[in-house]
């Protein structure tokens, strides 16, 4: 099923996988919150998902093709991923905190590198890669757009997220899906971005409360947009142009 519908429509089936990961993380997160364990259950489905999307990529030969692969690029050319650690360090800005006891931090953890894998590989790898046939800045474009709107689920999924950190999450989310999906572009490979995500999500398990006060969800949220935004505007349109044909497809550095 899987096989005819990739073959049919690449679009379609993303499409597919991004509503299963947010269907299926919402149910996880809602009974891992009956069972009164963080993550128990959110984990297995992540698990799941990971391992059901890695093996269809292997057996199609279609892992390099979404970016599981070493990156082709310097470091230097992509500026060492400098602007990638400081947004690490976000989740601590305001202080460190151990939110929830050593197995749920655990399940956590692992959780992100889930999140962090499947969204990459789902908005990066298969929606951009999908699209990008068609029209390289409606790809990049719907990607970026399509993973940011995607946070307001957790009004929805009982993860105790308001309206302003939603909406914020929103934006700083929609400026780090640019950045993600240029540093595929430029790299050919999604092996920094997860792991990347996945690091950034399992750091907010170890958030001050103080981090969570309006005005440094406001502060946190407009520098991590000016910081994401900024790299993705140097990696679109920053790179000499020698080092811009090195990592982009060829044709394809003269669409941005």
């Amino acid at each position: 099923m899987l096989n005819k519908l990739y073959k049919k429509s690449e679009i379609w089936f993303a499409v597919l996988w991004i509503v299963a990961y947010c269907v299926l993380f919402s149910l996880g997160d809602a009974a891992s919150e009956l069972l009164g364990v963080e993550k128990s259950v959110t984990l297995p489905v992540g698990l799941l998902l990971s391992l059901g999307l890695f093996a269809f990529l292997k057996q199609g030969d279609l892992l390099s093709t979404y970016g599981i692969c070493r990156p082709m690029s310097s470091a230097r050319s992509m500026l060492y991923y400098i602007p990638l650690i400081v947004m690490l360090s976000a989740n601590l800005w305001f202080g460190v905190a151990l939110n929830y006891s050593i197995l749920e931090t655990i399940l956590y953890i692992l959780s992100m590198f889930c999140v962090g894998f499947l969204e990459e590989v789902i908005f990066r790898g298969l929606l951009f890669g999908a699209m990008r046939k068609d029209s390289f800045k409606a790809a990049v474009i719907v990607s970026s757009l399509t993973f940011g709107i995607g946070h307001i689920i957790n009004l929805v999924n009982g993860s105790g997220a308001d309206l302003l950190s939603s909406i914020l999450q929103i934006i700083y989310a929609t400026a780090a899906g640019f950045m993600f999906v240029m540093i595929y572009y430029r790299s050919g490979s999604l092996i920094i971005p997860i792991l990347a995500h996945g690091l950034f999500n399992s750091l907010s398990a170890f958030s001050s409360a103080l981090a969570n006060t309006p005005t440094a969800m406001i502060i946190s949220a407009v520098i991590l947009t000016l910081i994401t935004g900024s790299y993705a505007a140097y990696l679109a349109v920053g790179l000499k142009p020698e080092e811009a044909s090195e990592c982009a497809d060829k044709g394809d550095a003269d669409q941005l």
